[in-house]
């Protein structure tokens, strides 16, 4: 998708013909597309495809060529504030650090041992209460499973007071179900917050299922908008390679799992259908985890029409 992106005052952000080259190797190809105001919008692609690169130019911590505007800020004497979770954090367990004492260090210029500012502990309770760990204020930093340490990072995310929050594989190191109470915990924290989430993912049934928006990005945009319509077959393949490398493939939604007739990778999508071994009724799905009784197609514009 290279088309100049619609000029709108609902967008947190906008990339206009973004390129970034390092060295030989081109990372960002003419990049065009939109971030929804106040909405969750998921970037996805294979490993080298550019979405780190991305996020950081929006962060402002790349230099590239084109433009990257802010609609929602026009005529505001500031930037966003952004927050960023990392997808894992790398720091010594055997730290004698509380979590307070940690979330603490990122507000007061006073080193902890002198005290701690009264003001920053009640503001730190009060996030940590937003993301379900309150009770995990004065627990060890280091003995936090990954899920917690997970809602400890968002916390302190959250203390910047972002405009625009940033998350890196947020559901990386958890079990679905964790996911699962992760996303939820996040829609709910921006409908009250307000801010935009921005999140890189390669779990394809997260995006479907929690994501407002997506881009699919490999270099370049191969597709943009509402999940269950944008992650076609013909995006998914042009995205991910002719070999379906994809990073989780019972994510992909329902309805393109059966690829139209005029689908021009239809012989390859084929020949993986009839490797599948079907153990359950039709409309059951088979061990595969594909559905092969009820599916819907997709045409390469995102119409659905049942397929019998």
């Amino acid at each position: 998708m290279n088309a100049a992106v619609e000029q709108s005052s609902a967008d947190a952000v906008r990339f206009e013909h973004v390129g970034l080259v390092l060295g030989e190797n081109r990372i960002l190809d003419d990049v065009c597309a939109r971030i929804p105001l106040g909405k969750c919008t998921a970037i996805v692609g294979p490993n080298g495809a550019g979405k780190t690169t991305l996020t950081l130019a929006v962060l402002g911590q790349v230099k590239c060529t084109g433009r990257i505007a802010f609609p929602s800020l026009e005529g505001a004497a500031r930037r966003p504030r952004f927050g960023f979770v990392p997808q894992r954090l790398v720091f010594d367990r055997d730290i004698p650090m509380t979590v307070m004492d940690y979330l603490l260090s990122g507000l007061q210029r006073m080193p902890l041992f002198l005290g701690h500012s009264k003001r920053h502990e009640a503001r730190i309770l009060q996030y940590l209460e937003e993301v379900e760990c309150v009770r995990l204020a004065d627990h060890a930093f280091g003995a936090l499973s990954g899920g917690e340490i997970q809602r400890v990072l968002l916390a302190q995310a959250l203390l910047q007071e972002p405009d625009i929050l940033i998350l890196d594989e947020p559901t990386s190191g958890v079990d679905f179900k964790g996911g699962q109470i992760c996303c939820e915990l996040l829609r709910r924290v921006r409908e009250k917050r307000g801010f935009t989430q921005i999140m890189i993912s390669h779990d394809l049934a997260t995006v479907t299922a929690h994501a407002d928006h997506v881009i699919c990005l490999n270099h370049k945009v191969f597709g943009e908008g509402e999940p269950r319509r944008a992650l076609t077959h013909h995006v998914l393949s042009e995205t991910f390679g002719l070999h379906l490398g994809l990073p989780d493939l019972h994510g992909i939604p329902q309805d393109v799992r059966e690829c139209p007739e005029d689908c021009p990778l239809r012989a390859e999508h084929l020949h993986l259908h009839d490797h599948c071994h079907v153990d359950a009724p039709a409309g059951h799905g088979c061990s595969c985890g594909h559905d092969h009784g009820h599916a819907h197609a997709l045409d390469h514009h995102g119409e659905a029409g049942h397929a019998e």
